[in-house]
């Protein structure tokens, strides 16, 4: 497993750096890693599935965490309880009782919407079983992020998750929304609106339960 916290330091801007990130994370209780890529991103989490030995496990939709493979070995373990609300041949009803039952999973894995140089973490959610257990329920957490979602500030966090709600809006092809057309958030009262819940992690207590993992290599929206 990589060192914790460490990495060569990674550039976006000047002023963007992934190894100062995780290090002020560090000092805000979070566990921190960076890595080059999803390859050992998903290495780091298998590692962290062996330190955490969890019963039960669940997650919140993410592209970057479904492409590193780990809730496909999630899937197949036959010790772990894989809690999965997002099988296709679910109806909705059937879909959010299993997403429920992964709100108390000993762990939860999912992405994050925006990460400040600040050590704040940012999420939006249009239902909320992505970002409550990252709140409290999981006795063990690990989030994932690329090296897009880093910002300089959790006020460009914010305006980050509003640039980028159209284009997750266009993920959902039975939903109808303003900004799928117009390209750009209206804070709309739209049945189908994905932006109903905003959230943002300053700080992790207890100490340790929640794991980021930063890839110097850019992944989601």
């Amino acid at each position: 497993m990589p060192e914790r916290g460490s990495s060569s330091a990674f550039f976006m801007e000047e002023t963007l750096s992934l190894q100062k990130c995780a290090e002020r994370l560090e000092r805000r209780g979070f566990r921190s890693f960076v890595v080059p890529g999803l390859k050992e991103a998903a290495d780091v989490m298998r590692s962290l599935v062996r330190e955490f030995h969890p019963a039960s496990a669940s997650y919140g939709d993410s592209m970057t965490l479904k492409a590193t493979g780990i809730l496909d070995d999630l899937r197949a373990n036959p010790d772990i309880q894989f809690y999965d609300g997002f099988l296709p041949d679910m109806d909705r009803e059937e879909k959010w009782e299993i997403r429920r039952r992964g709100m108390t999973a000993d762990l939860f894995l999912t992405g994050i919407n925006a990460v400040s140089m600040k050590a704040t973490l940012h999420w939006v959610d249009m239902v909320g079983n992505r970002v409550a257990p990252v709140a409290f329920g999981p006795r063990h957490v690990i989030l994932l992020a690329g090296a897009n979602k880093l910002v300089a500030t959790p006020e460009e966090a914010r305006e980050r998750i509003r640039r980028i709600a159209p284009l997750n809006a266009k993920r959902h092809e039975d939903f109808k929304t303003p900004c799928m057309y117009t390209g750009t958030c209206a804070d709309c009262n739209s049945p189908d609106r994905l932006c109903n819940i905003h959230m943002s992690i300053v700080k992790c207590f207890p100490k340790g339960r929640i794991t980021v993992i930063l890839t110097e290599e850019s992944g989601g929206l």
